[in-house]
């Protein structure tokens, strides 16, 4: 798994409500961000969000939380790949990757919650 460099820049995301951050590595730009300590629907607006920047294959979304954000991985898993793992200190990372043709406006990436 990649590890986030302290150097890593903050950056404005439309619609969340977590601080995000991006740095290259490698020729891949990551971003990232960290809802472990967040209640829902927090994890989940952010991570849409933020799937909305992944719009290439060289670009990936690193998000740590509290747990595997399994509903998250049952919406989206047709359109991105999905790495996970439980960290040493028990938070949960996963990262995502563009799959391929994928229409980043379609209604289910909204980071709107409905329900």
């Amino acid at each position: 798994m990649i590890t986030i460099p302290n150097d890593a820049q903050k950056i404005a995301v439309e619609d969340a409500t977590v601080d995000f951050v991006f740095f290259k590595n490698e020729g891949t730009t990551f971003y990232a961000f960290d809802t472990s300590g967040c209640e829902p629907p927090e994890p989940m607006v952010n991570a849409m969000a933020g799937l909305r920047l992944i719009d290439g294959p060289d670009k990936r979304l690193i998000m740590i939380n509290h747990k595997m954000p399994m509903g998250l991985f049952n919406k989206i898993g047709e359109d991105f790949d999905i790495q996970s793992r439980t960290r040493e200190d028990g938070l949960a990372e996963a990262i995502f990757s563009f799959k391929g043709s994928v229409d980043l406006n379609d209604p289910r990436y909204s980071a709107a919650c409905h329900g």
